[in-house]
């Protein structure tokens, strides 16, 4: 693991995978399995479950557990204390592992501190997960989700910005984006300019 920083009050278990560049702060435990991608940064106390799968610049926060049948893409964020899950009922006295179901955060979504993740799910790119909402459905890429359920109440730009919408489309002021938007689904018609 050539180019990795991983401190010493930390464990990586053998068989686990971290990308150059990841960094592995105070605390933390990789298991084996686990597949870290390159450029990622562990906050404080991160546990990292065999079978899970991080992109590329992943940034996950201080105390989250990151459990089996998670998968995140390249440039997902994870505020702080965000919670997945992996069964839907659990019991302490029934072992559930076959039923296991797979969460998908695809490239580029923000969760915010706080925010639980309802197994079986898939956060579309770039989605944004409002601090301390629970999210138990799909959410659509761009999505700015709030509450308890989650449910959307806006659209946010690529670059992290929310999106003035009207008419069908929708503007950035930030960065000059624009996106239109049809049948709850919003699609970028011209690029942002957002350094990558």
């Amino acid at each position: 693991m050539a180019d990795v920083f991983v401190h010493e009050s930390s464990y990586v278990d053998e068989g686990a995978q971290l990308g150059a560049g990841t960094k592995v702060w105070h605390f933390c435990h990789i298991m084996g399995g686990a597949v870290i991608g390159e450029r990622c940064n562990l906050g404080q106390n991160v546990v990292v479950m065999p079978g899970v799968r991080l992109g590329n610049n992943v940034k996950v926060q201080n105390n989250v557990s990151i459990y089996e049948g998670v998968e995140l893409e390249d440039d997902v964020f994870c505020g702080p204390s965000c919670v997945f899950t992996n069964v839907l009922n659990p019991r302490s006295h029934v072992s559930r592992k076959h039923e296991y179901q797979k969460t998908l955060v695809r490239r580029g979504a923000t969760i915010g501190a706080n925010a639980t993740i309802v197994c079986g799910v898939t956060l579309g790119e770039y989605a944004f997960i409002g601090a301390g909402a629970v999210v138990t459905s799909d959410v659509p890429a761009h999505g700015l989700m709030v509450g308890v359920p989650a449910r959307r109440v806006g659209w946010m730009c690529q670059c992290g910005e929310r999106l003035t919408t009207s008419g069908g489309t929708g503007s950035c002021a930030a960065c000059g984006s624009s996106y239109e938007e049809s049948g709850g689904l919003l699609r970028p018609i011209a690029p942002s300019r957002v350094a990558r």
